[in-house]
């Protein structure tokens, strides 16, 4: 490909896939399917990989991140971003109401109100048209420019065109964490032995200052957009909002324009509950005084602008009886107390139970079994015990003691330095932990046996079969059938499940061992620098916390796990039963036009292949591999558990059906 044509291509693409990045992120609108949508980001990597310096300011793999920043520069803002006056107090705001009158001389004004989102507040820059500068709030005079990380963020325009912008503005927005991705991150950090993170607010601030954008991105940030900014006023708030609205930028559309402060305790009251049901946290409503002219003229003070106030919700709170402290064993050994509640409606839910993260936390509150607590959703999310209701104490009330001991095995626990959490040191004969380590080996991410759960984990390691989980590929027919519930569908479907996890790839079966802190995206980039699992255990420490996001921590609790001779004798055993311990072991090569012109519907699990190794064999054979099936369609590849809906099509449309095996006779 000449370098005209390539950049012919790399344009193209970059416009088509932005427009779909677009209708996604911002319409919810699928266009074309994920499947369409990553084969042209490949092409796209391809030829910005072969031609570098065609790459365009706006091209959307810069929202896959990769840059890596050992620091980050700090800039001047060019307008201050000030903080602002804040209240509790209805009275607060009639009494900034009528400081605003006075301060204008009349009555003739408005307000523009808009929800007060718990994130980070960024300011953005743009010129040209294109996005050149990102930067936090920092102290209000000058922040970190943290450009690559803000790229990350998928509905914040990397190209804007429209006529009314000028040549260079700015516009400011509050980064945050979606509620439902908090909680999945906050999911995955259980699984891999991490503690969680309190709030998403925080996260989210962490997550822009990491040195890796590629790790920005997994986090899926989203930020709405509240501000614009430029030499030219537009006259109004709202006007520069509907002209940012207009451009693409993401504006969450629960603002209004107020006539008085009347209708802005109303806006107030409309959202004190509805605002749980949105994605992201809130904490309040900001007010501003929408003539940007009567902006200038009230001016400011020297942290905050006269023309603008935020009221604060009340954290919303709920009395309620602790009946009991019940302790969790995680499969790492970690101890954590639970409060079991009285349940009590709060925040569009009724909690009936609240972590109490340890010991210390215990003692803090001074929390005794009987006491009535006060609860509230850490971040709108997460529900905590805040304070004790002292006045409703037991007179015979005592202490409460911390447990010494493991409350699954028995074994004292411990406590090592510098950290909080009581551990069971028990690992290899603690039941809880045991079972909670294979759980953990046969996740969706992991190893993904989809045919094994938790009950059926039980009645193994009940029936002495099951310790580790290499005992996994051990397992006979003979072994299974005898359990509860087993009869020889289901016996056999067990055993093809087990056998067909081999094909997981490097990634999973590091992510599968539950080394502690190696979560998903760990385990990742870990594979991704070591090539194997040899590489990995003989890296030095200094050679581990050289690696993108692997800290002292993590570095020295993968030493820890592989100095473990009894770890060491486990992963000898996975690798005799055929798991793959080196990245890429089955990467295939080689290929022709066997399949040149054949379109392919792939259903089910497979023998020989993983799904995307299946997709790659038929790319290097010249076929292509579509997600739904049509007409059109050349081949369905059926594989085990395949959607009875898919086949039930494909005979309705006459699509050849064929098995793995004649999928791979095919190719000969």
């Amino acid at each position: 490909m000449t370098e005209d044509q390539a950049r012919q291509q790399i344009t193209s693409l970059t416009g088509k896939i932005n427009h779909y990045n677009y209708k996604y992120y911002n319409e919810n609108i699928s266009e074309i399917s994920d499947f369409e949508f990553d084969k042209m980001l490949e092409e796209l990597i391809k030829l910005e990989d072969e031609f570098p310096a065609l790459r365009l300011p706006d091209s959307p793999t810069l929202r896959v991140g990769g840059t890596i920043n050992k620091s980050f520069q700090t800039v001047a803002h060019k307008h201050p971003m000030l903080s602002l006056g804040n209240t509790y107090s209805r009275a607060d705001l009639e009494e900034f109401d009528q400081r605003v009158a006075k301060g204008l001389g009349t009555n003739d004004y408005e307000y523009f109100c808009e929800l007060k989102f718990d994130g980070v507040a960024l300011s953005m820059t743009y010129r040209n048209g294109l996005l050149v500068q990102g930067v936090t709030r920092g102290d209000g005079t000058q922040g970190d420019e943290i450009t690559a990380n803000v790229k990350t963020i998928r509905t914040l325009p990397l190209r804007v065109d429209l006529p009314e912008l000028p040549d260079e503005f700015e516009v400011r927005g509050e980064a945050f964490i979606p509620k439902k991705v908090f909680l999945e991150l906050n999911k995955s950090r259980e699984e891999a032995g991490e503690e969680t993170y309190a709030n998403a607010r925080n996260t989210a601030s962490g997550t822009l200052k990491m040195q890796d954008s590629a790790m920005v991105a997994r986090r899926k940030l989203d930020c709405y957009i509240y501000s614009y900014l430029s030499r030219t006023s537009p006259g109004t708030h709202e006007k520069g909002i509907h002209m940012l609205e207009k451009a693409g930028f993401n504006v969450s559309p629960t603002h209004k324009k107020c006539k008085g402060i009347e209708e802005v305790l109303q806006y107030i009251d409309y959202w004190e509950t509805r605002r749980f049901d949105l994605p992201a946290e809130t904490d309040g409503i900001v007010i501003k005084v929408n003539n940007t002219d009567q902006q200038q003229e009230l001016g400011f003070t020297a942290k905050s602008p006269r023309w603008a106030i935020a009221y604060k919700y009340q954290a919303e709170s709920a009395l309620t009886q602790l009946k009991s402290i019940t302790f969790q064993l995680g499969r790492t050994g970690a101890v954590t107390p639970v409060a079991e509640l009285e349940p009590v409606f709060l925040a569009g839910t009724t909690v009936k139970r609240a972590s109490l993260h340890n010991a210390n936390e215990i003692k803090r509150l001074d929390l005794r079994p009987g006491d009535y607590v006060y609860i509230e959703k850490g971040g709108e999310i997460i529900p905590k015990v805040t304070a004790v209701e002292l006045s409703k104490r037991p007179a015979n009330s005592q202490p409460l003691d911390y447990i010494r001991q493991c409350p699954e095995c028995g074994t004292l626990l411990e406590r090592k330095e510098n950290e909080v959490i009581h551990y069971c040191p028990n690992k290899k004969g603690c039941p809880s932990q045991i079972k909670g380590r294979i759980a953990h080996f046969i996740h969706r991410k992991a190893m993904d046996i989809d045919s094994l759960g938790e009950q059926t984990i039980r009645l193994l390691y009940e029936n002495g079969l099951l310790k580790d989980p290499s005992d996994l590929y051990a397992l006979r027919y003979e072994d299974i059938i005898q359990l509860e519930g087993f009869k020889d569908l289901s016996s056999n479907n067990l055993l093809q499940g087990i056998e067909n996890s081999k094909s997981r790839p490097f990634k999973n079966v590091l992510f599968a061992l539950g080394i502690r802190y190696v979560g998903q995206t760990v385990a990742e980039k870990l594979t991704a620098h070591f090539q194997s699992v040899d590489s990995l255990a003989a890296a030095t420490f200094d050679e581990l916390i050289a690696v993108p996001e692997i800290g002292e921590r993590i570095a020295q609790s993968i030493k820890d796990y592989f100095t473990d001779p009894e770890n060491e004798r486990e992963i000898d055993k996975l690798r005799e039963f055929g798991l793959c311990f080196v990245e890429d072991q089955k990467k295939l090569t080689g290929g022709n036009d066997t399949l040149k012109g054949k379109t392919f519907v792939i259903s089910g699990v497979f023998n020989n292949y993983s799904r995307d190794e299946l997709k790659e064999v038929i790319k290097q054979y010249g076929g292509k591999v579509v997600s739904s099936i049509s007409s059109r369609l050349d081949y369905l590849i059926a594989g085990d558990k395949m959607g009875p809906a898919k086949k039930e099509k494909a005979i309705s449309l006459e699509v050849e059906i064929i098995t793995e095996d004649e999928f791979d006779n095919l190719l000969k």
